[in-house]
């Protein structure tokens, strides 16, 4: 079993780039904050929405970038839930529109077998720019993987909050919105309203008839 997480809004319990941003004050956090929205929303292309927000940071620097990014709170039940699908023998990818700097630390931390995210630049210390590594069809970056991990589409959970993860739905046999937007709760297979991950463990207990271990 295979299942591949959208990391901003599920694992971790924020949006990076609008918390960083209230270090330029609250007109900067709220223009970051509404384009943040509109790529959640499906409203703009992820990837010039992107580019926008990165801009529009230019300049912050690295130590106020790497603090944020260290000091972003986990979402609540994350580690449970990974501790226990880890001792159940499930492999666990965690694919971001975000950043190395806030994906980096969550390997270990939530026993992912795989991490992919796109990489801020920095020069002199200050952020200059990014390299996107993840497209808004998310579901391409983790095709090679799971082909050469032999894993079939009914044996793959995907769960994700926004409209710029819907690719993934396509190579998933079971799809979960975390607090969603409308158009993912409209089609994913199960929503969860409380922002907790344990609670997904009961949900896959029913879907696959297994008992997953889950004492930390």
């Amino acid at each position: 079993m295979l299942i591949i997480f959208d990391v901003e809004g599920v694992l971790l319990n924020a949006e990076y780039l609008p918390v960083l941003a209230q270090k330029l004050g609250p007109v900067k956090e709220k223009e970051i904050w509404d384009i943040t929205k509109q790529g959640i929303r499906g409203e703009i292309d992820w990837e010039e929405g992107l580019m926008m927000r990165v801009n529009a940071l230019r300049g912050t620097s690295f130590e106020d970038a790497k603090y944020i990014a260290d000091n972003l709170e986990i979402m609540p039940g994350a580690r449970k839930l990974c501790y226990s699908l880890k001792k159940a023998g499930w492999k666990m990818i965690a694919i971001s529109g975000g950043f190395t700097i806030i994906t980096e630390k969550l390997k270990d931390e939530l026993y992912l077998d795989k991490i992919y995210s796109n990489e801020l630049i920095f020069k002199d210390g200050k952020l200059d720019g990014v390299i996107i590594n993840v497209s808004s069809d998310k579901s391409i970056g983790v095709k090679s993987i799971i082909k050469e991990w032999g894993i079939k589409k009914e044996d793959i959970v995907v769960v994700v909050d926004g409209a710029n993860d819907l690719k993934l739905f396509d190579i998933a046999g079971y799809t979960v919105g975390f607090c969603p937007v409308d158009i993912v709760k409209q089609r994913a297979d199960a929503t969860i309203e409380i922002r907790d991950l344990s609670i997904l463990l009961s949900l896959l207990e029913k879907k696959f008839g297994k008992t997953i271990e889950t004492q930390l």
